[in-house]
């Protein structure tokens, strides 16, 4: 398990990745959606919030118990019922800060052979606890990425918008 700290250390930074994907995005840059099936700044960081909320819970349950069932969710319809659109993206952020946190502080205190326990996802089916720590880096990572894309194609439709206004030639 030569890469355990090195997958960590990457979900440690989860949180700093996210805050600086978002930092300066307020107004409507927060709810613009790049397409009407894509996801807004503010629902991918709510998303993140709640997956890790998720992972509270599935890094305890590998970690403590044998084989347990790691129920999947639906992501889509959580961000349709649970009002991404209308929670506060400030909160979040914080959310998602404190419990990456706690998480990480919980992983790293483990040994390294609880890294090696496993689960039972119900859509992935077996996971080993360091196979969940590496999916949770990389879920941020991967979200932190559309953050950046859905800002850069709000800028596009800004200067589309500016481009297009009256007086301008």
């Amino acid at each position: 398990m030569s890469d355990l700290a090195d997958i960590l250390e990457r979900f440690r930074r989860g949180g700093e990745l996210l805050a600086m994907s978002t930092t300066g995005a307020a107004g409507s840059e927060l709810d613009f959606k790049p397409a009407p099936d894509k996801w807004s700044v503010r629902q991918i960081v709510c998303h993140l919030a709640d997956s890790e909320a998720v992972g509270v819970m599935r890094i305890r349950q590998i970690a403590a118990e044998d084989n347990p069932t790691l129920q999947a969710f639906n992501g889509e319809l959580w961000a349709d019922h649970l009002d991404y659109q209308r929670r506060k993206i400030s909160q979040a952020l914080e959310t998602f800060r404190k419990l990456r946190t706690e998480n990480h502080e919980l992983l790293k205190a483990l040994p390294e052979d609880a890294f090696l326990r496993t689960g039972n996802h119900t859509e992935s089916g077996r996971l080993t606890l360091l196979d969940l720590v590496k999916g949770n880096a990389e879920h941020v990572e991967e979200h932190v990425q559309q953050i950046q894309r859905t800002r850069a194609a709000y800028k596009e439709h800004r200067a589309k918008q500016a481009a297009q206004a009256p007086g301008h030639s």
